[in-house]
């Protein structure tokens, strides 16, 4: 279920609002236990992604590095290796 969540610091250019929003989803989704809340729950659902979207947001503002940008087209490609070297071409 978190597959989705990928690291979002020190990109260049920065994460997206939606980028950081889908990896909020996907955390409420595990710990909720649950992709799909009920209605008696949807509500909780929706503050708290909206709370950890509100609170990456201000990670992501406020961590220091020294190291370089990494580039979103490298670490595709770094990914996709990975997965084939696993799982075999497709």
């Amino acid at each position: 279920m978190c597959r989705n969540i990928r690291t979002l610091a020190n990109f260049e250019p920065p994460a997206t609002n939606d980028e950081i929003a889908a990896a909020a989803l996907q955390y409420v989704r595990k710990v909720a236990g649950t992709t799909q809340p009920s209605k008696a729950n949807e509500d909780a659902f929706a503050r708290a992604v909206e709370a950890i979207t509100r609170v990456t947001h201000e990670l992501l503002d406020e961590l220091v590095t020294t190291a370089p940008p990494k580039d979103r087209e490298v670490e595709a490609a770094r990914a996709r290796a990975r997965s084939e070297a696993r799982f075999g071409p497709r």
